[in-house]
């Protein structure tokens, strides 16, 4: 019997690494065997079926759609609505707490008592809603430059920054700007970056977890806007797991040190960051499980 390394299985099964290491430890790869620390799997092994699938069951992406549709609270639209809008805009500086951003969600109005708000942080939290709807909406679509630049745009629409001349608004950076410390691509040299990197990207027959997040790092550090690229990307990481019917990911504010790390490292040590972003599946997933929403 020939047997594969959990890499190479997980590759052929389109699943994370992570996953495939489960399916051993747990029993439900016949014949898979641990030497040391290490897995080994038949290469004629089946791919195991979730115990709690069904048969049609509906995408997360259909139920998001259904959701939104349905203007429905307290189920998963809502969830990732606030969870993403609050996490992203907090690792980005925003000051408005997680409860904030609900009222914000579920009323369209502003009450705080006794405290100043920054009110690009209420308009840009307003904004990133619609964000989130546009990524549901156009999930299905091949990644473009114009959706990247209407996710800046709708993202950027009536802040502070808006108005100024220097800042463009769902166009690609006119000021070179750095991240972390570090350098990015030169703003005349943006758009042949971009144009390269989603020709890449859209070339592969089919992606997986590891794809999404390696472009999640060329495009961070392309860095082809002003401001607002972490949330761009971030946007663009969840859409393209909804398309691919990926199990998508949420990096909060307590990851976000680890997340950043992962960017800063990934040439290096590629496993800082995807351990940190398969860390945030799987506290996703167990939304899914309290949902009922079944996943691969």
């Amino acid at each position: 019997m020939e047997y594969i390394s959990v890499a190479k299985m997980a590759e052929k099964w389109g699943l994370s690494e992570r996953s495939v290491r489960n399916y051993c430890a747990h029993g439900r790869i016949r014949d898979a065997k641990l030497i040391g620390k290490t897995w080994y799997i038949p290469e004629d092994a089946q791919k195991p079926e979730r115990s709690n699938k069904k048969n049609n069951a509906p995408t997360l992406l259909q139920i998001l759609k259904e959701q939104k549709a349905a203007k429905m609270t307290g189920g998963i639209y809502h969830k990732v609505q606030i969870d993403l809008t609050y996490n992203s805009n907090h690792i980005e500086g925003s000051r408005l707490t997680r409860d904030q951003t609900r009222y914000i969600f579920e009323t369209n109005t502003i009450s705080f008592e006794n405290e100043s708000v920054n009110v690009d942080d209420v308009i840009e939290t307003s904004n990133h809603f619609r964000c989130i709807d546009m990524v549901i909406d156009g999930a299905g679509t091949t990644l473009s430059e114009k959706f990247i630049k209407n996710l800046h745009a709708v993202l950027k629409i009536g802040t502070s920054d808006s108005h100024k001349d220097w800042f463009a608004v769902g166009e690609y950076k006119k000021l070179p700007n750095e991240v972390g410390g570090n350098d990015t691509t030169l703003p005349e040299d943006v758009a042949d970056e971009m144009r390269k990197l989603l020709a890449d990207y859209n070339a592969l027959p089919q992606k997986t977890f590891e794809d999404i997040v390696a472009f999640h790092v060329a495009f961070e550090r392309i860095h082809p806007f002003q401001d607002g690229n972490g949330r761009v990307g971030r946007l663009i990481l969840f859409k393209e797991c909804l398309k691919y019917n990926i199990v998508p990911f949420i990096i909060e504010d307590n990851l976000k040190l680890f997340y950043y790390r992962g960017l800063k490292e990934w040439d290096r040590e590629k496993g800082f960051l995807m351990d940190t972003c398969l860390t945030a599946q799987d506290r996703f997933k167990a939304h899914l499980d309290y949902f009922r929403i079944v996943y691969r």
